[in-house]
Formats: C-alpha cells, structure tokens, sequence
C-alpha cells in the first residue's frame, strides 16, 4: 500500500510539473497566427478613414508595403517565378530582378487589398511538410460571394515568410512564371527586364 501511495504521488507530481511548465513556456505561433497578424495589420491600414485620403496615399502605401514586406518573401518569389531562367542569371541581374518583382508585386498586391470593403477573412486549415506549410483561408464579400486564398509559406531564419499566394486555385507565382517564360522565349530576357522597368517606373511616377 506505501508503495502504491508513493507511486500515486511521484505520477502526480510529474504531472504538476508539466503542467506548470506547460503554462509557464510562451505559446509559439502557429503559422496562421503569423498570416492573420500580417492580414489584420493591412486591413487596419486599407480602412483607416485618414489613410484614405488622396493626399495621404503615399504614407498609405509605405505602410502596406512595411506589413507586406514582413511577410512575403520577394527574392524567393522571384527566383520561383524566373524558374530555369534563373541560374543563367549574374548575380547583378539577380538582384535587379528581384528588386522589379518586388516593385510589380507590391503595386499588384497593394491595388488589390485598397479595394477591400468590409470583407470577412476565415482561416480555414493549415498544414506543415518539413519546411513548408500552406495556410487556407476564404473571402467572404458583404453580399455573401466568396472565394479561396492561400498561402504558401517557407522557414527563412527561424522565419515563416509566403512563397505564393493562391487564388481560386490559380497560383500567382504559376501565373508569372507562364508570363516571363513566353517573354524569355520569344523576345529574349533583356526584353522582359526592359518591360519590367518601364512598369516600375510607371508604378513610381507621380
């Protein structure tokens, strides 16, 4: 009986103690912690009365591209996009490339999201293969239409950062890198570089 009693109480120590360490040890985010924080702070910003302002669209657009850039991985998403075309690249062309992505990307990201009108994000499911994961959500529109939007995210530095983005089951780096092979092919890269900074200078013009 001593024995069973002394048993019942070391077991029941030990599991005390796990449960206070348990509550002691800071909750780790999930990957859908991380994407909703992202898409919470760029709703705030697209729904801020004073950041809608004409005047204010640069602040509003420095903001978004700050909660963007936090997440999403530019380089990655470049480098994705140019696929084989990729390592005939110099390490100067790289760099210039993932700059005029970054530039496309954000002003194609930035212009969609400013439309946004009280629409309702649910986070549907996650799922985790190594050092990948895919976060699924849905859009529901105030007059009930709605579609799918996913992302696909990568461990960078400890990091969860967005590798694609997949809308109604068409994926965005897809989409690109169907783009830049059709202009690589049969116009050459340096016509899609030069096509790329013509964009981004009429993404920075005034």
């Amino acid at each position: 009986m001593k024995a069973a009693a002394c048993l019942k109480a070391v077991l029941s120590l030990i599991v005390a103690t796990v449960v206070l360490v348990a509550l002691a040890a800071p909750a780790q985010a999930s990957v859908t912690d991380e994407v909703k924080r992202v898409v919470d702070e760029v709703v705030r910003i697209v729904s801020d009365e004073n950041l809608k302002k004409p005047q204010n669209e640069p602040q509003r657009r420095k903001a978004l591209k700050s909660a963007i850039g936090s997440i999403f991985d530019y380089s990655e998403m470049a480098q994705r996009s140019l696929a084989t075309h990729w390592k005939e690249r110099s390490p100067a062309e790289r760099k210039e490339f993932v700059s005029l992505f970054e530039t496309l990307l954000e002003n194609s990201y930035s212009g969609k999201i400013e439309s946004y009108h009280n629409e309702k994000i649910v986070y549907l499911k996650e799922s985790l293969d190594g050092p990948y994961a895919e976060v699924k959500s849905k859009v529901i529109a105030p007059k009930g239409d709605e579609y799918a939007l996913d992302y696909r995210l990568t461990q960078k530095g400890g990091k969860w950062m967005v590798y694609d983005v997949v809308i109604e089951g068409v994926s965005l780096v897809s989409n690109y890198r169907g783009q830049f092979n059709r202009i690589i092919n049969n116009q050459g890269y340096p016509e899609l570089v030069k096509k790329l900074r013509a964009k981004s200078q009429e993404i920075k013009a005034p």
